[in-house]
């Protein structure tokens, strides 16, 4: 019996995206339903009642939310392929630890440098640089945060690598300057078929970006 998989996203959701490179590493086939976030859809009501967000990753029938939650799922059921969390139960709880820190920080710290001015902007500014600072201390030397390939870390993060040329330019900056080694493991991520093929193209998501602005 064939596995039914389904992707209920927006095709600009830094979360939704993560889901997708996740389902591109490990060669899954799913049908992605596009929704709209102002009328969403019966469906999407049904499957994730509580928040009522995307993503919602449907298999077989049963709904599973949350992106982070979504990719753990994915890397559960298709343990084949490309795995993004490590077998080590220490070193899945530093993964986990790193993959809650871009949940909570990132998304978070974007949205206010895109929104602030003056003063707060440039505070925004230093919240956000001192953020991927940290990151890159968890980085090091290595390729990706999940080693010799990508991890749960790397995906989860990898869609705000978009938003970097906005921010830049919004707020007048260079992420090169501040943070080289996060923009070289943007750069290496980028270097992968199941990144570069599934995230949008990044003008659009500059466009969305200033239109979000308002």
């Amino acid at each position: 019996m064939a596995e039914e998989v389904i992707l209920l996203d927006f095709w600009a959701s830094p979360f939704g995206m993560r889901v997708r490179v996740a389902l591109a590493e490990k060669g899954i086939k799913y049908q992605c339903k596009e929704e709209k976030l102002d009328n969403k859809s019966q469906l999407l009501l049904k499957a994730n009642p509580v928040n009522k967000q995307i993503p919602v990753l449907i298999h077989n029938g049963k709904a599973v939310c949350e992106s982070t939650i979504i990719l753990e799922y994915i890397d559960e059921v298709w343990k084949d392929k490309s795995p993004l969390l490590p077998c080590d139960p220490y070193e899945r709880a530093h993964a986990r630890f790193w993959a809650d820190y871009v949940d909570k920080k990132i998304h978070r710290n974007g949205l206010k440098l895109l929104m602030s001015k003056g003063e707060e902007q440039e505070t925004a500014k230093k919240d956000w640089i001192e953020c991927f600072k940290v990151l890159e201390g968890e980085l090091g030397e290595k390729p990706y945060f999940g080693g010799q390939s990508l991890g749960i870390v790397d995906v989860g993060l990898i869609p705000f690598y978009l938003w970097f040329n906005t921010l830049e330019t919004l707020a007048n900056f260079s992420m090169e300057a501040e943070c080289p080694k996060i923009v070289g493991w943007g750069k290496r991520c980028m270097g992968n078929d199941s990144v570069s093929q599934t995230l949008p193209d990044l003008h659009k998501i500059h466009k969305i970006l200033v239109d979000f602005m308002g």
